[in-house]
């Protein structure tokens, strides 16, 4: 029977799609809900699995622009199994040929104590994204792979074939600069991405179509840094993350859109809609892009909730998990360019909303403290923001609001008011 694999819609008003890739070749014979192609829209990147088992036709090529609903490939599914190949194993299948006698309660102790410190080592392991989901789901760790690894005994044929597939030239990593870079006139042209090509659009509109003006300030991080170093270890016990700075900076902003409610309105036509919650939007460097995925109510949110799920849709945006309604409906966006070394930067809108604020690096400098000249670790932020929404006064009092409640944290604890105040009542 011939299953057609058709082109499947990845949101609302996305009529087309590129293909970017087939993660299987013509004519092999593929299981079923393996992954076997990824398409990249102008929102984000999906991947296809097969829904049967069986020889699979190839129609299109990669780089392809295919419509919504094409067929794109097609799966014999009454094909015969190719000889020599096995059905999939099931994960409960897997499992080391010769197990092992249990080891004595002072070696499993050892092992406990060494699993997280090899959790951090760089494996070099390269594990799709579907298997490392089942790692999560089966608590299975890179190293348990490792010593999975170890205990597989090799042969003649083994040798063989690494030695056939062995390459006789230098690796990269230790070849001349001059072999990698220089020397040529050679250039690579190459298609644009529909993600790439739907931001450059975007970003061209911003600036065609908005009155983007930027203020800054800078802001003293000391009594933040204090805080992370006394109760980061006890964070984490308590909640299983670490705290981070997105977290703080986020949970400032929210309370500052709540005194300045115009900062955290957008245009509709020849209409101005101001919300009374906060959706807010982090900026994240994914593979194929710069995606925006979305904190739903973050004001409503505590400090564990906002870093776990930043976490959560971080680790998406890098797998190219991310979907549609992940990235659709912020408010306001943050943007750390400071991860990468920037010192100041001028953060570009996110269409339709109104202001974006951008984080840069921290840089230990001279301040004046209470009349006296101290050392202080001092980071710049930056507030973009469209003039047609929101005036200089909105602007200027926002970004000092998140200045105030980043260095005096204990702010945030009422609403933004002193502390003092709060417990007078005044």
């Amino acid at each position: 029977m011939i299953i057609e694999i058709k082109v499947p819609t990845p949101g609302e008003s996305i009529s087309e799609v590129q293909l970017a890739s087939w993660l299987v070749a013509d004519g092999e014979f593929v299981e079923k809900d393996a992954e076997i192609a990824e398409i990249d829209s102008d929102k984000a990147t999906l991947t296809i699995n097969a829904p049967e088992e069986g020889i699979i036709k190839l129609l299109a090529e990669a780089g392809d622009t295919l419509k919504v609903g094409a067929v794109m490939a097609q799966i014999d599914s009454a094909a015969a199994r190719p000889a020599g190949t096995a059905p999939a194993p099931k994960q409960a299948e897997i499992a080391p040929v010769k197990p092992e006698p249990a080891a004595p309660a002072t070696e499993k102790k050892t092992e406990v104590k060494e699993t997280p410190q090899a959790e951090k080592q760089d494996t070099g392991l390269h594990i799709s994204p579907l298997a490392r989901r089942i790692m999560l789901e089966k608590e299975v760790t890179e190293q348990d792979i490792l010593e999975y690894i170890r205990k597989i005994r090799i042969g003649k044929g083994d040798i063989d074939e690494i030695a056939a597939s062995k390459k006789t030239s230098v690796p990269a990593a230790v070849q001349p600069l001059a072999a990698s870079w220089g020397g040529t006139r050679n250039s690579e042209r190459k298609k644009m991405t529909t993600l790439r090509q739907k931001l450059s659009q975007r970003l061209v509109s911003v600036k065609n179509e908005t009155a983007m003006l930027t203020t800054f300030n800078e802001v003293n991080m000391s009594s933040i840094m204090e805080m992370r170093k006394k109760y980061n270890e006890r964070f984490k016990e308590t909640h299983g993350i670490s705290l981070g700075f997105m977290s703080l900076f986020t949970k400032a902003v929210t309370i500052a859109l709540k005194h300045f409610p115009q900062v955290n309105s957008m245009i509709d036509g020849d209409e101005l809609i101001t919300y009374d919650y906060a959706d807010i939007g982090i900026a994240v460097s994914a593979p194929k892009g710069l995606v925006v995925p979305v904190v739903r109510n973050a004001e409503s949110l505590s400090l564990a909730q906002i870093e776990q799920k930043i976490k959560e849709l971080a680790i998406k945006a890098r797998d190219n998990k991310i979907t549609l309604e992940e990235m659709t409906g912020g408010t306001f966006t943050i943007t750390n360019g400071g991860v990468f070394g920037s010192m100041m930067s001028t953060p570009i809108l996110n269409p339709p909303q109104s202001a974006i604020l951008g984080m840069h690096n921290i840089v230990e400098r001279p301040v004046a403290v209470n009349g006296q000249v101290v050392i202080a670790p001092i980071m710049y932020v930056a507030l973009s923001y469209d003039h047609r929404v929101i005036d200089g006064r909105e602007s200027v009092g926002f970004l000092v609001k998140v200045k105030e409640m980043l260095e005096n944290p204990a702010k945030m604890l009422f609403d933004g008011s002193d502390p003092q105040q709060a417990l007078l009542q005044l």
